[in-house]
């Protein structure tokens, strides 16, 4: 559960900014250790999604989505997020970003996603494109 900053109130994954000398894959770890206590031993790339908010471009974001079934740790709630587990077929979808639903499903049958979603101000999605690999 997000709580703080955009996406505040939603379940979402883990992530953040990537910061000045580090990989995408680097910024996915070190983000994953600060908000959940967790460090992935192995993770795979599953999607490249960009979102466009045509009323708040300072919004705008290409997010990059691992996934990883080995990792070490104990889930752990941070200042930014609160970890909960859920069953791949009952996901909370209602309490999540609307375009989950669109991109997640084939991510977790093991596809690769590059999505483009343009979103309202409603929140809302004006356009989606979604591939499947």
């Amino acid at each position: 559960m997000k709580k703080e900053g955009l996406g505040a109130g939603k379940w979402n994954g883990f992530g953040g900014k990537v910061e000045q000398g580090e990989t995408v894959e680097q910024g996915a770890l070190r983000e994953l250790k600060e908000e959940a206590g967790l460090v992935a031993e192995i993770m795979k790339k599953h999607a490249e999604l960009t979102f466009k908010f045509p009323h708040k471009p300072e919004w705008d974001q290409v997010v990059h989505v691992f996934v990883s079934d080995n990792w070490s740790g104990v889930p752990t709630e941070s200042e930014e997020m609160r970890p909960e587990w859920f069953s791949a077929d009952n996901l909370p979808y209602k309490q999540m970003w609307i375009s989950d639903a669109h991109w997640l499903p084939p991510v977790l049958e093991g596809k690769f996603v590059r999505a483009t979603f343009v979103w309202a101000p409603d929140g809302s999605i004006l356009e989606k494109k979604v591939d499947l690999f």
